[in-house]
């Protein structure tokens, strides 16, 4: 693999500093990514593609996609299998690996990191679901995130997250000054695209795990009143299902008598992904609770307006790139039918959510994850009291 120059710029100064070797936990990636490895995937890119001066020691339980070890960086994959990669893998197994790659600062972008690591963290938070929503998780799994997390941010030399709504969360929660939380907002795909509206599929698609905060029920059952005003029309869900308590969206869907209308899969390939989003004509997404929400932006960038709760996050986030609803299912309802039938207000919030692509960066991303690991590196040493 290519290599870097041997040399970096500070931030904030036009000192040389020397070439670092950075750890990453890299789980996320491996397997299906979902949100936290295509954060991950997003910044590697970006790093790749503008020219990245350190060394990258990638520690992983399974091998990563292919893409990853063909970037043009300077990288190493550590590959330390596990039978189940969850805590203990990281924190006993990370962390050795990371001391015997001599790794100056180690980047934890999955809310955790190793709470004995012999270097500076960089802890990236996307939201702290586990400690506002607690009823959403299991308990012995809500406890573990709760004080893993906060331990994990109290010692990390910077905590990153996704939106000024995380930071605020992030320090009602964990007791991290919100001055000192950087934010590093998603980077949203470049626009694309697409069919014009009367081209589409009569097709809604909702994409993302299945948490009990995304509103579920709610959905089908405004569906349910779309079946009977809209020909044709059906329901596409992509997304594993982490709800709790548990729910069945397909005994969801033969309770209301739409089950031949409605599909779910748990995952779906890039290739498979990027079809359903150039076929479909409108975009779902009903969480009341996120750092960012980024599946909305990937639709836009496919010429796919959203229908989205109107949250403080969704606000900051997408603005008017969005049709904001409240938790209402009539109201849901008609908001899907108005983007399924009418052409002219699928054109202007799909224009307004083009308009919002722009403002959200991988460059920007990679370059504030960055100066956050150099600058962590560089007062090395120094912990979060």
């Amino acid at each position: 693999m290519r290599r870097g120059p041997a040399r970096s710029t500070r931030p904030g100064n036009n000192v040389v500093a020397d070439r670092l070797t950075i750890g990453i936990d890299g789980r996320e990636l491996a397997g299906y990514p979902t949100g936290v490895g295509r954060y991950v995937a997003g910044v590697l890119q970006s790093w790749a593609d503008e020219g990245f001066p350190h060394r990258l020691h990638l520690v992983l339980h399974a091998a990563p996609p292919d893409w990853v070890t063909r970037l043009p960086l300077d990288l190493t994959v550590d590959l330390c299998p596990a039978s189940v990669a969850g805590t203990v893998w990281e924190q006993t197994t990370l962390p050795a690996a990371a001391r015997r790659a001599a790794v100056d600062v180690l980047l934890c972008p999955a809310y955790t990191a190793p709470l004995r690591a012999h270097c500076p963290t960089v802890l990236i938070v996307h939201d702290v679901s586990f400690f506002a929503q607690p009823g959403g998780f299991r308990w012995r799994e809500g406890l573990r995130r709760r004080w893993l997390t906060r331990a994990s941010a109290r010692r990390a030399a910077a905590v990153l997250t996704d939106s000024a709504f995380s930071a605020d969360e992030i320090a009602r929660w964990l007791g991290v000054p919100r001055k000192e939380v950087i934010l590093a907002p998603q980077g949203a795909p470049a626009w694309r695209g697409g069919p014009a509206a009367h081209e589409r599929a009569p097709v809604v698609l909702s994409v993302g795990t299945l948490f009990t905060r995304r509103h579920i029920p709610e959905l089908l059952d405004a569906f349910a009143t779309i079946v009977a005003r809209v020909p044709e029309v059906r329901l596409a869900l992509v997304g594993g299902n982490q709800t709790h308590p548990r729910i069945d969206p397909m005994a969801i869907a033969g309770r209301l008598g739409i089950a031949d209308r409605v599909q779910w899969q748990t995952y779906v390939t890039d290739e498979e992904l990027d079809t359903l989003y150039r076929t479909a004509r409108a975009f779902v997404f009903l969480s009341d609770y996120e750092g960012f929400g980024m599946t909305p932006m990937e639709a836009a960038a496919r010429a796919v307006p959203s229908v989205m709760l109107d949250t403080d996050v969704a606000r900051e986030v997408y603005a008017d790139g969005a049709m904001r609803v409240p938790l209402s299912v009539p109201t849901i309802a008609d908001a899907l039918t108005t983007l399924l039938t009418d052409e002219a207000v699928h054109a202007r919030v799909t224009a307004a959510a083009r308009e919002r692509l722009a403002l959200f960066t991988w460059s920007h991303t990679g370059r504030v994850v960055r100066e956050a690991l150099e600058s962590a590196a560089a007062s090395r040493g120094k912990r979060r009291a």
